[in-house]
């Protein structure tokens, strides 16, 4: 009786099977002896599914209008046109944050989340501690609020230790019962205050745009050594911070701080946040880009992907799931 060795489900005579992925390796392996680049899809293709943009705008000064205190003058920036915007980059969630412009009144802000709805909305609200009703906190729960933000950077507003910290307290009392966070836009150099206070409010906290660093002043030439963001004032107790796990910290806005076309003093920095803290670092557009013309972001958030390259799961996590986490989103 003779024994065959072929496979059951191949029989003498057949051709051989090749698996849809042994055909692709080595069809890959044919372009790259042939010298030829694997096709780098478009961003939004590469970003991850159920991504967030987790710090955005909408303005309608005609329809709500700024505060007679605001520093500068918006244009129309609609939820429509944040939603056609995010589609280019394959963002499907957004984080609406209070702009300085509206100072307290939030209500702009609040109508695009009502209108998204927090399924795929959460909102950053800026409050006077002294009038804000509970009643007012709970409404705007349910609409998907889960921040307050304290905001100095914009307004060149500058606080000594002891006001900051009684600032923080205060926010943190409103913010705490609703497990809310707090976003604190303040420049690098203030952050050393912010690391022995934090710890003590009891609640997460978030800082905005890389910690908001002086970076004007740095030139960097093409064959300097590589920039060292420990020499910035502030940058070794932001790492402390987020190290610490109650802190995250949002890599955005690289238009406002850096003058180096390849963001190298940027891209130093992220890399010891993903580093130091790889759940705890956040992505976002910082759309519409106030106060500045003309900018694409689909470089940075393209910047921001290549940054995650090295490790698989890294960029679903910049993008979608430390927001989640932070914000209380259930993910799926």
């Amino acid at each position: 009786m003779l024994t065959s060795t072929q496979p059951p489900s191949q029989t003498l005579g057949s051709p051989p099977r090749i698996s849809l992925k042994g055909a692709l390796s080595t069809r890959f392996d044919r372009r790259a002896s042939h010298g030829v680049a694997p096709v780098k899809l478009p961003v939004r293709q590469r970003v991850p599914l159920q991504s967030w943009d987790s710090h955005m705008h909408v303005v309608e000064p005609e329809r709500f209008p700024i505060s007679k205190t605001a520093v500068y003058q918006p244009s129309i920036h609609t939820l429509e046109d944040a939603l056609k915007f995010e589609s280019t980059l394959g963002v499907e969630n957004l984080v609406f944050v209070q702009p300085s412009i509206y100072g307290t009144d939030n209500s702009c802000m609040l109508a695009a989340l009502a209108k998204l709805g927090p399924t795929r909305g959460r909102g950053v609200v800026v409050v006077d501690p002294n009038t804000i009703t509970q009643e007012e906190l709970d409404e705007w729960h349910a609409l998907g609020v889960r921040g307050l933000r304290v905001n100095l950077q914009s307004v060149g507003k500058v606080m000594e230790r002891n006001e900051l910290e009684a600032t923080l307290i205060r926010h943190a009392d409103i913010a705490r019962p609703r497990n809310w966070m707090i976003e604190v836009y303040v420049p690098l150099k203030m952050i050393p205050m912010l690391e022995s206070i934090v710890p003590r409010l009891g609640i997460t906290v978030c800082i905005d745009h890389f910690g908001s660093p002086e970076l004007s002043s740095i030139s960097l030439c093409e064959n300097d050594s590589p920039f060292d963001p420990y020499t910035l004032p502030g940058f070794s107790s932001l790492i402390s911070l987020i190290r610490t796990g109650s802190t995250y910290i949002k890599v955005s806005a690289p238009y406002r701080l850096t003058k180096d076309a390849g963001m190298r003093d940027l891209k130093a920095m992220a890399r010891e946040f993903l580093s130091a803290a790889p759940d705890r670092v956040i992505y976002a557009t910082d759309w519409p880009h106030t106060r500045f013309t003309g900018v694409d972001i689909s470089p940075f958030t393209e910047w921001c992907l290549d940054l995650c390259a090295h490790e698989p799961g890294l960029a679903e996590k910049l993008f979608r799931r430390n927001t989640e986490r932070m914000l209380g989103v259930e993910s799926t």
